[in-house]
């Protein structure tokens, strides 16, 4: 076990004799014997090196990874270039968990710099943080730069991600605060109900682009609502998707957020990914987390520093938006590289064959009898009916190795394709669904 445990017991010893206790019985003298454990820990013996690793090999096999895959609903995957692991791979960059007293480290600063410029490139926002744990939390936390004494009620639209809705109600119900939803029309957010539901006292509406079902929100419209209330507009953006669709400050959008997973990182079982927030002027001092600001030193050489960090560590407790003091370094070092590496074209072909694909897709779904829910403009996912059993379906394709769409209620299913799909693929899915369907 010596590759595990940080000392030894001769070293465990010396600093038990620094302290005055002759044993961990002694240094626990001060606990009540009523509520020490008696005997040994009910676990399991340690293993060596080579019987952990068989073990968790076993274990990983247990693991299904599928080679051809139509499920989004969130994480997508997305093609990789090489160079992306090739630079975040180097010792310099891969750390435990985050870059601790990052302000003294220039390298780390930097690319955090680069990261934020290039998700500002990307929203066409003012400023953004150094990122936040993932999209669910970036939404979350974007409430709180918005509320203010007398408008304090949020609004989302039910078109969001149910996941990035239940973190949103988590945080709220920790500040006294309730997350009221916006009913949809045909797929996408009722304007009219949207103009009911604001008044003096709403702090923020949020609004997914594209939304949970793939649809295109007018968010533009939205925005105009929003701010003749008086209050913030909040989108939730897929980053390929921007490459190729209006920005969300082109939109009028207050705050742009999202999941940065489908910016060179792979699915990997749910993480970790990272949360991308970004804001106007007006609102950039209320961004919580890090943010790297750009100066010079004293002779004048250009250098990065920790700035603006609206979290309680750094100013009075009361006045922090939240108590976020870390980022997602390494993740957010992996979307700038995976940026510069596609670049603006590359970016933009790949949100193309996204979406037409999907298009493509989905016209091969409906002659296999799978009918589309709505007609209203779409990315890279769409809803359809299913007249066979959803679970059924999903069964045979999983023999056949494809991860079909995402059950949802009602006999439907949620669509998705990205560049790695290939005509072939979609094809030999389509004939699959009708064996199925006229079965």
């Amino acid at each position: 076990m010596g590759s595990y445990l940080s000392s030894t017991d001769h070293q465990q010893k010396a600093m038990l004799d620094e302290i005055g206790y002759k044993d961990y019985d002694d240094l626990f003298g001060c606990v009540p014997d009523s509520v020490k454990l008696k005997g040994r820990l009910s676990i399991p013996e340690g293993k060596s090196e080579l019987e952990l690793r068989r073990q968790m090999e076993s274990l990983a096999g247990k693991n299904r990874v599928f080679d051809h895959v139509f499920r989004g609903a969130g994480a997508y995957r997305h093609y990789i270039p090489a160079i992306v692991k090739e630079v975040v791979s180097k010792e310099e960059f891969v750390t435990a968990y985050t870059p601790y007293q990052a302000e003294i480290s220039q390298g780390n600063l930097q690319a955090i710099f680069e990261y934020q410029t290039m998700i500002c490139e990307l929203t066409g926002m003012d400023a953004a943080n150094a990122s936040v744990y993932d999209g669910a939390s970036a939404a979350a936390e974007s409430v709180f730069m918005c509320r203010e004494r007398k408008r304090v009620r949020v609004l989302a639209a039910d078109t969001a991600n149910p996941d990035v809705l239940a973190a949103m109600e988590t945080y709220c119900h920790g500040r006294g605060a309730h997350v009221e939803l916006v009913p949809s029309k045909d797929g996408s957010v009722d304007l009219e109900a949207l103009k009911e539901m604001l008044d003096e006292t709403t702090a923020c509406f949020y609004v997914q682009q594209p939304n949970y079902y793939g649809i295109l929100e007018d968010v533009t419209a939205m925005a105009e609502l929003v701010h003749e209330a008086g209050a913030k507009l909040i989108a939730g953006c897929n980053p390929i998707s921007m490459a190729v669709l209006q920005t969300p400050a082109e939109c009028g959008a207050d705050i742009a957020v999202g999941e940065g997973q489908p910016l060179g990182l792979p699915m990997a079982f749910g993480g970790p990914y990272l949360g991308f927030m970004a804001t106007t002027r007006d609102m950039m001092r209320k961004l919580p987390g890090r943010i790297v600001g750009e100066t010079v030193d004293s002779d004048g050489k250009r250098g990065f520093v920790l700035t603006l960090q609206a979290r309680e560590q750094h100013i009075r407790r009361e006045k922090a938006s939240s108590n976020i003091c870390s980022n997602q370094a390494l993740c957010a070092l992996t979307a700038s590289v995976y940026l510069s590496a596609m670049g603006p074209e590359g970016l933009r072909e790949a949100a193309l064959q996204c979406t037409s694909k999907a298009h493509y897709l989905r016209e091969k779904l409906r002659a296999a009898g799978l009918s589309p829910v709505y007609d209203k403009p779409f990315f890279h996912e769409f809803v359809t009916d299913c007249p066979a059993d959803t679970a059924r379906l999903s069964a045979k394709l999983e023999e056949e190795g494809y991860l079909g769409g995402l059950p949802l209620p009602g006999g439907r299913m949620l669509w998705c394709t990205t560049e790695m799909n290939t005509k072939e693929e979609m094809d030999r899915l389509a004939d699959l669904v009708k064996e199925v369907c006229c079965a």
